[in-house]
């Protein structure tokens, strides 16, 4: 199914125009605490449904990594006011929790002890669209999400929770903070990047990763002025790096850069550029070690690739490219010890790894962690 993307000019119409299409009468909002700050899209389609007739229900009843616990709560409160259709607003935890609603509400019974996550069903054809307030996870594309049941991280998969429509809203990402934008934007640069040099990358996905990385480079500047154009660019670049990454999923950076956001407290953009800001000049340098089937030549040509996306000759150039723009973010570098080194080594999730054209061993994997990171003794 082709996502219907709307912009949000002329006075939203084109969200008008989809509820009314989609003949909801009663609309789960499932949002974060950035709908606070949405006040143009409210104040609108408070007005557009009251004019309407048509009612919306309010669901904020969950936490950042939500909880199966969370999403029970959501389908609950779908379920008593007899919702027909969804809008989720925020970053990646309201689609997560929204996505879940929608591919779980059909199912019998009330999830209890975790009944939802080994049952298999049909999901209802639910109206969904999504309206990111970030420009990173590209969520809104892809057929993941994420939530927690008793402790452990449970991946949903299923082409069904993807949102039929996506509407694109630059004064979504108006107010955000500095730190908040650089870190989506090199979320969505990573995925785009990841996707591209993946075994599992085909002609489309390369595709949408080279728009993505061409348009993030083009608007970097523009989009930390909070220039309107840059952003809408931004949240067009994180989609079609959402839409690679659905295809290809994420490979070694991601899969290094999780512990660095739980052990140092930052961001996971930020994780994620410091990992692949040394994997990719790593991965010129040992490109002989090629296991991706397409062969070695195969795989140059695509670091090649990605060197010239970034605007620059070859891979090697890409590289330098890379680390230029990771400096003009003036991220931190955070300073390891031998206990956290060892840790991060012993955290990373082998499944993204398969999707990694090159092999990683534990000494591959450890050296890698001193380049990205600083050492306490250095």
């Amino acid at each position: 199914m082709e996502q219907l993307i709307i912009r949000a000019e002329n006075d939203y119409k084109g969200l008008d125009d989809w509820i009314g299409k989609k003949e909801i009468r009663k609309i789960l909002l499932v949002c974060d605490d950035s709908i606070l700050f949405q006040k143009k899209f409210v104040t609108h389609l408070e007005k557009f449904c009251h004019e309407s007739g048509i009612d919306i229900v309010q669901f904020r009843g969950f936490q950042p990594n939500p909880l199966y616990e969370n999403v029970t709560d959501g389908i609950k409160v779908f379920r008593k006011n007899h919702c027909d259709g969804i809008i989720a607003v925020g970053g990646g935890s309201a689609l997560d929790v929204a996505k879940c609603i929608k591919l779980y509400a059909g199912l019998e019974g009330d999830g209890e002890k975790g009944s939802f996550l080994i049952t298999e069903g049909p999901c209802l054809g639910i109206p969904f669209l999504a309206m990111p307030t970030t420009a990173g996870t590209g969520s809104e594309a892809t057929k993941y999400a994420v939530i927690y049941y008793e402790g452990k991280k449970q991946s949903i998969t299923s082409n069904d929770i993807i949102p039929e429509a996506v509407l694109m809203d630059p004064d979504s990402l108006k107010t955000l903070p500095t730190y908040q934008k650089k870190a989506t934007m090199m979320d969505a640069l990573c995925h785009a990047i990841e996707s591209f040099w993946s075994v599992n990358s085909t002609e489309e996905s390369r595709g949408y990763s080279k728009e993505a990385i061409e348009t993030i480079v083009r608007n970097m500047e523009g989009f930390l002025e909070n220039d309107e154009g840059a952003r809408y660019n931004m949240l067009f670049a994180a989609n079609l790096a959402g839409k690679a990454i659905n295809i290809t999923q994420t490979t070694a950076g991601h899969a290094m850069c999780y512990k660095i956001t739980s052990l140092f407290h930052v961001a996971h953009g930020h994780a994620a550029i410091l990992c692949d800001r040394e994997l990719y000049p790593w991965m010129v340098e040992n490109v002989e070690r090629c296991t991706d089937p397409r062969g070695k030549e195969y795989l140059a040509g695509i670091l090649d690739k990605i060197g010239v996306a970034l605007g620059e000759k070859d891979g090697k150039a890409g590289t330098e490219k890379l680390a230029r723009i990771f400096n003009y973010l003036e991220f931190d570098v955070p300073r390891a010890d031998e206990n956290q080194f060892e840790e991060l080594g012993s955290s990373v999730n082998l499944v993204r790894l398969k999707n990694h054209p090159i092999e990683l061993n534990k000494e591959d994997i450890d050296q890698l962690y001193r380049r990205i990171l600083k050492g306490t003794d250095k």
